[in-house]
C-alpha cells in the first residue's frame, strides 16, 4: 500500500522534488527529470535513462558520474512525453549527442523516438534504444516484442560506462545493442503493487501461489504456479533462464547477475534466495562477476523479484565493473578531479525557428471555437468516466488511463482556451491542445492524441470554414498520423479500432451528400459499436498483450474513451458553409 502522499496526481513531481533535495551532491532537477549536478565534460555522449516513475532507484537513482548523464520521469508507470525527454535532453547534452535508454513500451517507445527526431532537427545527434530482457512476454524467435525490465540495469550501467571511457554515440549505442542480446530476466510476483490515492492493489495472488512472468508495471504474472521454497524458486528462475540462454555463448562462462526485489520483498528474504540462485548458477557452471542483490528496479510497493543474466565478454566485464557514483549505486572510484577551464560546454545548437501560428479570421474563427467546446466536452466525460476506463485499464494494463487522460484533456484544453483568446487558426489551436495533451498525459494515450489533434488542425484553413472534402481529411490524417507513430492496424485492440471506423463512415456519408452532423452522428455510431466489439479481442500490441487472455471479455480503455469523446461532441454545434456540425 502506498501510503505517504499529498495530491496523488502530483506524487511524481514531489517525488522529484525530494529527491533533488536529499541529493544536489548528485543531481538537480530540470523540467521533466533530473540530470547529473555537474555537466558532463565537452564531447560526451549523454546516456538518458527513462520511464514512469515508481521503480526507483530507476531511473533516476542512477544518474551520475559513471552512470547515467540524466533520468526522464513519467507519472507513476506512464511512459514521459517527448516534451519530457526533450527538456531532459537539452539540459544534459554537451556535445556528443544523446542516447534515451527504456524499456519496450509502446508509449515509451513513442515518446522517446518523437523527442529524439525533434532533437535531430535541432542539430543534436540522438538516438533510442529500448531492452528487451523480459523472457516471459515473448516466445525466443520474437524477442523484439519482448517489455524491458530489471535487465535494463545491466544495459543502462554498461552503456553509461562506455560514454565515460570517451565512446562516441554510435559506439555507445552498439554497447546497449550488445548488451541487451545477452541479457535475459524472468520474474516472479507474490502480491500486486496499489498506486497512490488508490484503493486496492492492480492485482492479487492467491495465498501459496506466485505469478510468473510479472511485469515492472504493476501487471501479473503471465500464468501461476506453487510458491514453493525458496530452492525451488532459484531452481525455476536459473533453468528458466539457462533455456533461452543467446545463442553463441556456450556452456558455462561469467556472468552478471542482478537479483532484484520489486518494492516489498524484503533484502533478508532476497539473500536467502541469492543462496539458492548461487548454487544453481555454480552447477550450470557459470561464474557470477560482481553480483548485484536488492532493489534496483521495483514497482512501487510489489511483493516479488527477478533474475537476471547477462553473458559478458571482455569488453562488457570491463564496462560492469567500471566505477559509478550514483545516489543508489556505488562503485568505488577515485574522486573526480577538478572541472577543467576548458571543458566548457559548447554552445547550444541553434534551434529551429518556430512557425509563426496564423491568425483565424472569418468563419475560421467559429472553427476554432468549435474546437474549445469540443475539448470542453471532452474534458466533462473523460472526468465523469475516469474510474471506469481505470478499472478497463486494469485487466491488462496498469489501470491510469483514466487518470492520464483526464490529465490530457485538462491541459489541452487550457492550451486551446489561450490559443482561442489569442485568435489564432484552427490549426494552432489543435495543434497547441495536442502538444499539451502529450506533455501531460504521457503514455500511449498522450503521444496518439497529440498527433492526432494536431493532424485534424492541419486539415483545417485559417480564412474560411473547411469544405466537406477538408473535413473528411482531417479525420483521414488523424488515422494516418495514429497510426503511423504507433504502428496499430484493426483488430489490434487499441484506439484504432474505433477511429478507423468513424474515418472510413464519416468519408463516406459525406460522399453519399449527407448533411454533416448526419455523417457525423453515423460515423460516431460505427465508432461505438467498434469500441464495444474490442471485449472480443486480444491485444497484439502495447502493455496488455502479454496478458491478452486476460483482456478478452473486456473492451479496450483506448477505443472507449475515443468513442465516449466522439459521442460527446455530436451535442455541439457550429456552421462550418451552409452545415451544422
Amino acid at each position: 500500500m502506498t501510503r505517504l502522499f499529498n495530491d496523488p496526481a502530483r506524487f511524481t513531481d514531489d517525488m522529484i522534488t525530494g529527491f533533488a533535495a536529499a541529493h544536489p551532491g548528485h543531481v538537480r532537477a530540470v523540467p521533466g527529470g533530473v540530470v547529473r549536478a555537474r555537466p558532463g565534460r565537452a564531447g560526451k555522449v549523454a546516456v538518458l535513462t527513462g520511464g514512469g516513475s515508481g521503480h526507483y532507484p530507476a531511473f533516476c537513482g542512477v544518474v551520475g558520474p559513471g552512470f547515467a548523464d540524466g533520468s526522464v520521469i513519467g507519472d507513476v508507470f506512464t511512459s514521459p512525453s517527448a516534451a519530457r525527454a526533450r527538456s531532459v535532453a537539452e539540459a544534459a547534452e554537451a556535445g556528443g549527442g544523446v542516447l534515451f535508454l527504456f524499456g519496450n513500451y509502446a508509449g515509451d517507445v513513442m515518446n522517446f523516438r518523437l523527442a529524439a527526431r525533434q532533437l535531430e532537427g535541432d542539430g543534436i545527434p540522438a538516438r533510442c534504444f529500448a531492452v528487451t530482457d523480459d523472457i516471459a512476454s515473448a516466445p525466443a524467435d520474437q524477442t523484439a516484442r519482448r517489455r524491458g525490465i530489471a535487465g535494463g540495469f545491466v544495459v543502462f550501467k554498461t552503456a553509461s560506462a562506455a560514454a565515460e571511457e570517451g565512446a562516441s554515440l554510435e559506439e555507445v549505442m552498439r554497447v546497449a545493442e550488445h548488451t541487451n542480446a545477452r541479457t535475459r530476466t524472468l520474474g516472479v510476483a507474490f502480491d500486486g503493487c496499489t498506486l497512490p490515492g488508490a484503493e486496492a492493489p492492480l492485482f492479487t495472488v492467491p495465498e501459496g501461489r506466485l505469478g510468473l512472468g510479472l511485469g515492472i508495471h504493476g501487471e501479473p504474472g503471465v500464468s501461476e504456479d506453487t510458491l514453493g521454497t525458496a530452492e525451488d524458486l532459484a531452481r525455476a528462475l536459473v533453468t528458466g533462464l539457462l533455456a533461452d540462454r543467446p545463442a553463441g555463448v556456450g556452456d558455462g562462462g561469467r556472468v552478471a547477475v542482478v537479483l532484484n526485489g520489486l518494492g516489498a520483498t524484503k533484502y533478508e528474504e532476497l539473500y536467502v534466495l541469492w543462496g539458492a540462485v548461487a548454487r544453481q548458477l555454480d552447477e550450470a557452471g557459470l561464474t557470477p562477476v560482481r553480483p548485484e542483490v536488492g532493489e534496483l528496479v521495483t514497482s512501487l510497493d510489489m511483493a516479488g523479484c527477478s533474475l537476471t543474466l547477462s553473458w559478458l565478454d571482455e569488453e562488457l566485464e570491463r564496462l560492469w565493473l567500471a566505477p559509478a557514483d550514483t545516489p543508489a549505486f556505488c562503485r568505488t572510484a577515485p574522486p573526480e578531479p577538478p572541472l577543467d577551464d576548458s571543458a566548457v560546454r559548447p554552445a547550444a545548437a541553434p534551434r529551429r525557428p518556430e512557425r509563426s501560428a496564423a491568425t483565424a479570421s472569418g468563419a475560421a474563427v467559429e472553427v476554432a471555437e468549435l474546437a474549445v467546446h469540443a475539448l470542453r466536452a471532452a474534458r466533462d466525460v473523460l472526468h465523469r468516466d475516469a474510474e471506469d476506463l481505470g478499472r478497463l485499464d486494469a485487466v491488462a494494463g496498469d489501470g491510469d488511463h483514466g487518470r492520464g487522460m483526464s490529465k490530457g484533456v485538462d491541459a489541452a484544453l487550457a492550451a486551446a482556451e489561450k490559443a482561442h483568446t489569442d485568435r489564432l487558426a484552427p490549426a494552432a489551436v489543435l495543434a497547441a491542445a495536442g502538444d499539451a495533451w502529450a506533455a501531460e498525459a504521457g503514455g500511449t494515450s498522450g503521444a496518439l492524441w497529440g498527433v492526432g489533434l494536431r493532424a485534424i488542425g492541419a486539415a483545417l484553413p485559417a480564412d474560411r470554414a473547411p469544405e466537406r472534402e477538408e473535413l473528411a481529411s482531417a479525420a483521414a490524417d488523424a488515422l494516418t498520423a495514429v497510426t503511423s507513430l504507433g504502428g496499430a492496424e484493426v483488430g489490434d485492440k487499441t484506439l484504432v479500432d474505433a477511429l478507423a471506423p468513424f474515418a472510413t463512415a464519416f468519408a463516406a456519408g459525406l460522399r453519399t451528400g449527407a448533411p454533416v452532423s448526419e455523417a457525423y452522428a453515423s460515423a460516431v455510431a460505427e465508432a461505438r459499436t467498434a469500441a464495444e466489439n474490442t471485449a472480443g479481442l486480444r491485444p497484439r500490441l502495447g502493455r496488455a498483450r502479454p496478458l491478452a487472455d486476460r483482456s478478452v471479455g473486456t473492451p479496450d480503455p483506448g477505443a472507449t474513451s475515443l468513442a465516449a469523446v466522439l459521442t460527446a461532441v455530436t451535442t455541439l454545434r457550429a456552421t462550418t458553409g451552409s452545415e451544422s456540425v
